[in-house]
Formats: structure tokens, sequence, C-alpha cells
């Protein structure tokens, strides 16, 4: 899946594609009456079954694929299986710490969940060009430009939404998924960032195989604790939800999880700056946040998005047009002013 093969749009649209039932189906499992539970699940609820899914479909695919073959291993009973280096495990708990964050997230009493959401996003925004910098890589202007447009459209829906007042334990929670993106981040762009096909299998196999494990103990360690106002909701996603019917529409979640997380090793690990990739993988999934909403409108009669959500929605796609056609045009200009000199 190399970039000349199949241009980075295309996996941006694909990616897009697979975040767009992810939104539908989760709403209507969270808004939507369950007989056996008296009501909706929330999103606590739906998360451990989905992503304990999550984990066995992407180790499936890893193996089916073959892309464990890319791996690091290590001897273990004489067959050689898949193993970290230090710099992906590294990033496997960065990983981990941000699947762990968004599910904290949900539980904080008066804090509406788009916001906090949004606001995390926001903040991985800041924190690109800054891991560029770090590494001596070129920002061109229209990844800065792109990073404006992308943090005018989130300001716009923050600002609507009555600004940045967040409990201390909520805001601790913004700090560590922060923290856990700028891991990631950072090791992508020393180990990995070279938009070769070998290393994005590599490096997505030598994070998952560890990642995930480590987020499903996280969850289950958040349950027994009671930390956060709503943390016993995810024993019923734990244990409740497996002999309901609801379970079918968790493996629809997984599946397109598993292929949302495909998708966006392929983005960040691009070889361009972070700067670009990572407002062109956060604009697509706000933008399929947004067409699920008006899809949730239409068909089942759910809310529609407010005009600041429209508004942002409208600048994130220019962005994304900007990405899209600025390196095009840049490149095309090259040969132009070469023979005008």
């Amino acid at each position: 899946m190399s970039r000349r093969a199949f241009p980075l749009e295309g996996i941006v649209f694909l990616y897009f594609l697979a975040y767009l039932p992810n939104v539908i189906i989760t709403k209507l499992v969270t808004t939507q009456p369950n007989a056996r539970f008296g009501g909706p699940l929330t999103g606590l609820e739906t998360l451990p079954a989905s992503l304990i899914l999550n984990l066995v479909m992407t180790y499936v695919f890893i193996w089916l694929s073959g892309w464990y073959r890319e791996a690091n291993t290590v001897a273990v009973a004489g067959l050689r299986v898949p193993f970290p280096t230090r710099y992906t495990l590294l990033s496997a708990f960065g990983t981990a710490l941000v699947l762990f964050t968004v599910p904290l997230s949900f539980t904080f009493q008066g804090v509406s969940i788009p916001f906090i959401q949004l606001l995390m996003r926001g903040d991985i925004l800041i924190i690109a060009p800054l891991v560029d910098l770090m590494f001596g890589r070129k920002v061109r202007w229209w990844s800065w430009t792109a990073l404006v447009m992308v943090a005018v459209a989130l300001f716009i829906t923050i600002h609507a939404r009555g600004g940045l007042a967040l409990p201390p334990l909520a805001l601790l929670d913004v700090v560590l998924y922060t923290l856990g993106y700028f891991i990631r981040l950072a090791v992508m762009t020393r180990v990995s960032k070279t938009g070769e096909p070998a290393s994005i299998r590599r490096y997505f196999v030598e994070e998952k195989i560890v990642a995930l494990p480590l987020a499903v103990v996280a969850l289950a360690v958040l349950s027994a604790s009671g930390i956060g106002g709503q943390a016993g909701q995810l024993g019923i996603g734990f244990l409740g939800v497996w002999g309901d019917p609801v379970i079918w529409s968790l493996v629809a979640i997984a599946v397109t999880l598993t292929i949302i997380s495909i998708f966006s090793a392929v983005i960040l690990l691009d070889a361009r700056e972070n700067a670009y990739c990572v407002p062109l993988e956060r604009a697509s999934s706000l933008v399929a946040g947004i067409g699920g909403a008006i899809l949730l409108a239409v068909g089942w009669g759910l809310p529609a998005p407010s005009t600041p959500d429209l508004v942002g929605a409208a600048i994130l796609i220019a962005a994304i047009v900007l990405l899209s056609l600025a390196p095009r045009f840049s490149r095309a200009l090259k040969p132009a002013r070469a023979e005008a000199q």
C-alpha cells in the first residue's frame, strides 16, 4: 500500500468512508432503547466489548495479511513471534494512553463528550509541527495554513459550546491524551515516517500487539476502581453485552475501528511532515462526524448539526482540498521557474 500505487488522498477518503459508519452505528447504539438494559447503552458500556473485538480482529488481520513477517521477532518455544523494539514499545504505551484517556473522558459529569473530544483533537494540531521542528523537518506553508484552518474550525465549535471550562481531572485527562499522542508522533517520526509499505507494516504490528492489550487492561482497572462518576458502566461493557443482540452492532463498530486504525497508520506514517498528515487525518475524522450527524438527522430523526458545526466542517473540507492541491501546484511550478531562470 505505497503512496505511489495509491495516492494518500485516496487513503484519506477510505479512512473517511470507514469512519462514517462507525459514527452512525455508535450513535444509534447509544441513543436507541435497549429492552434488556432499560435504555440505550452509554458510550462507556459499548467500549470494552468493541475494544476487545478490535483487538481480536487486529490480531487476525496481522496474521492473515502476513504483516507480521515485517515485524521484529523473538524466539518463544522454538517459534518466532512478533515483538516490538524499544521505540515501538514506547509508542505502544503512548497509544494505550490515548485509548485509555478517550473512554475516561466520557466519565466526567457536566462535561460534553463532543466538547472534550474536540479539545483533544485541537491539542494534537499544536504538537504536530512541534514534533516536526524537533526532528528538523521542514513545515511547508500549506501545512501551516491547514493547521490554522483546522484550528479555526475547532475554535468556532468550541466557542459555540461555551468555552473551555473543565474540572481538574478532565484537564489532566486531556494532558495525558496529548502526551500519549506526542510520544506516538515522536516515535513515528524517529523510526518509521518514510511512507515505505514495509516500514508501515512493521510499525503497525509492533505497536498494536502491545497497545491494544494494554488498553483493555487499563479499561478493566478503570472499571474496577470506580474512578469517574460513571466508571461502573464499564462493567456492563465487559460482562453484560455479550448475550444481547446489540453485540452485533458492537462487532460492526469493531470492524470499522480496525479498518480506521490501519488507514490512520498509513496516513500518519506518510513521509511528509506531521503538520501535513495530522490535520489531514483529524479533519477527515471530524468531517465524518458531521456527515454522520447529517445522515442520522435525515434517516433517524436525530438532531441535525448546528450552524457552527457546519461552518467548521466547510473549513475542514477546504483544508483537505488545500493539502491535496497545494503540493501538486508547487511541484508543477518548479520546472516552469527553472526554465524561466
